[in-house]
């Protein structure tokens, strides 16, 4: 079912264009996008797919689950792929140990913080979370976007900014293709 969301996301990457940065909270028109049903589904594998993508670029047990999830899920990000089945029972063992590989929290005074060692494999817990289900609602997906999307500069903070740009138009491509591939399966 075409939508309007793509063009909304399109004038936020000409925002950034003309005046340097967004607003993160621009996103929530993802929200309502999210409510048809599959797309939080399909936006989670596709989110994880693209976290775990860089290959070589993390060692160690973190770099071991990002080789882990380039296995179960693949890297090509195609139509063909937004509706692929998966290993749900692997998908759901490979967010549990994603999760527990940031399972350290550090008291500060305004309550405990989740201290975040690799932030694609953070992307990574959280798309599989909205795939097999942990996560179903459509803030979720929202909050994930913002996630992948968000830069820090100092410039501006964190935000929608020059780096968010390029991410930007991947997640316009993959709207404008989901749409397409739900209207003619």
């Amino acid at each position: 079912m075409r939508t309007a969301v793509p063009e909304k996301i399109q004038k936020i990457i000409a925002d950034i264009d003309t005046l340097g940065n967004a607003s993160l909270t621009r996103l929530t028109v993802l929200k309502k996008w999210f409510e048809h049903p599959g797309r939080l589904s399909v936006f989670g594998l596709w989110i994880a797919r693209r976290a775990s993508g860089r290959k070589g670029k993390t060692k160690g047990a973190a770099g071991a689950l990002l080789d882990e999830t380039r296995a179960l899920l693949g890297t090509a990000s195609t139509r063909e792929s937004y509706f692929q089945q998966i290993d749900r029972v692997a998908a759901t063992s490979l967010h549990e140990r994603a999760r527990v590989f940031h399972n350290e929290y550090q008291n500060q005074q305004w309550g405990p913080v989740r201290i975040i060692h690799c932030w694609p494999l953070l992307l990574v817990e959280k798309g599989l979370a909205l795939h097999t289900g942990r996560n179903r609602h459509p803030s979720d997906g929202y909050k994930l976007a913002a996630d992948w999307t968000q830069n820090y500069d100092s410039k501006y903070g964190n935000g929608l900014n020059g780096p968010s740009r390029g991410k930007l138009d991947e997640l316009v491509q993959f709207l404008f293709n989901l749409e397409a591939v739900e209207d003619h399966p």
